[in-house]
């Protein structure tokens, strides 16, 4: 997995991967989408507009983080269950995703780090989390910045504010 350019700047955001990886990265859109993509039609009800239709494409979260090798023991299946993945995005809104969702030993959803909607780039806004089968779009996150995956119990906890 190549890096990003050193000082992307806000015109080509990056989405860090961290956690337990071999290979953590910081990636732009550009660099996502050299990945085998998919396409999925979606339906959701959004909270504040409503039902919405789109058309996601880009690659399935399962594809970019194994380019990441994650340290995740492969060899049996119980253990896979205790990884969770924390996506976040740029406005703060966060997902949780258990790693089971996207492994085809298990649910084998095709969630997305989609590149484009309805057939727009998404370079400049940064790739979003689709979660196709959800009927409510509150995993939707927008402008992804960061993809951590661990262990549960693992996850660092935030500073506490004052």
């Amino acid at each position: 997995m190549t890096p990003a350019r050193p000082g992307a700047t806000s015109a080509s955001p990056t989405v860090r991967l961290l956690g337990h990886l071999d290979e953590p990265a910081e990636l732009t859109v550009e660099q996502l989408r050299a990945l085998p993509a998919h396409r999925v039609e979606v339906s959701f009800d959004c909270r504040t507009e409503g039902e919405q239709h789109h058309g996601y494409e880009g690659p399935a979260l399962l594809d970019v983080l194994l380019a990441a090798r994650p340290r995740i023991d492969f060899s049996g299946r119980k253990q896979r269950l205790r990884f969770l993945l924390d996506v976040l995005g740029a406005d703060g809104h966060r997902a949780v995703v258990s790693w089971a969702e996207i492994d085809p030993d298990f649910g084998g959803r095709r969630i997305l780090l989609a590149t484009s909607m309805d057939g727009t780039p998404l370079d400049a806004a940064g790739p979003q989390l689709v979660v196709p089968d959800d009927h409510c779009g509150a995993r939707y996150v927008s402008a992804v910045t960061a993809v951590w995956l661990g262990p549960l119990g693992d996850r660092p906890e935030p500073a506490p504010t004052s």
